[in-house]
């Protein structure tokens, strides 16, 4: 089975072929909210809901589009409406910190500062940085994913960057204080 056999089976009142899309696009799907809202619990909260959103639109599917970035939009709304409703609190431990996969390739320490630095942007900031440099996808796809121009993608990269780098050298200075201190 693939995308399109399953909506429109899904369409025809078949609701055990939406279990297909859900299988194929869960685990990303769950990356992608936890990129934007820093925590699983969160994240598999805000996916199930916009699974079950998906299903009761999918009526006003379009079937000349992919369904995963239509899917993604439901998904991001339903993040941002969750940020928005639950103000940031402080990281009160280091396994609170689940957004960049094991395999970056920093050390353990630079690691979590890095993460620690990824929360502290806003989810519009964090969701940009982590498509492009942990999803990898190109300016072209995060254009389509988010439906926005190519020259905006770049602006607001630029932007999520510079202040990801701020506040980056930020946290690892006050790291640097702690580790001198101890």
């Amino acid at each position: 089975m693939d995308d399109l056999e399953a909506i429109n089976r899904c369409k025809s009142g078949d609701r055990e072929a939406f279990r297909y899309l859900v299988e194929r696009y869960q685990a990303q799907a769950i990356a992608h909210a936890i990129s934007i809202l820093g925590k699983r619990e969160d994240a598999l909260d805000v996916v199930q809901e916009a699974f079950l959103d998906a299903f009761h639109f999918l009526d006003r599917f379009d079937i000349e589009r992919r369904f995963y970035p239509w899917f993604y939009t439901i998904l991001r709304n339903r993040c941002y409406k969750l940020a928005e409703s639950r103000r940031r609190s402080e990281i009160t431990s280091l396994d609170d910190l689940e957004i960049l996969a094991p395999s970056t390739g920093l050390s353990p320490e630079d690691s979590i500062q890095l993460e620690m630095a990824l929360l502290q942007l806003s989810p519009e900031d964090r969701e940009f940085i982590t498509l492009k440099h942990l999803d990898g996808l190109s300016y072209e796809e995060i254009a389509e994913r988010l439906e926005i121009p190519q020259g905006t993608v770049m602006s607001r990269l630029y932007y999520a960057r510079k202040r990801l780098r701020e506040i980056w050298l930020s946290v690892g200075s006050k790291a640097g204080r702690r580790r001198e201190n101890d």
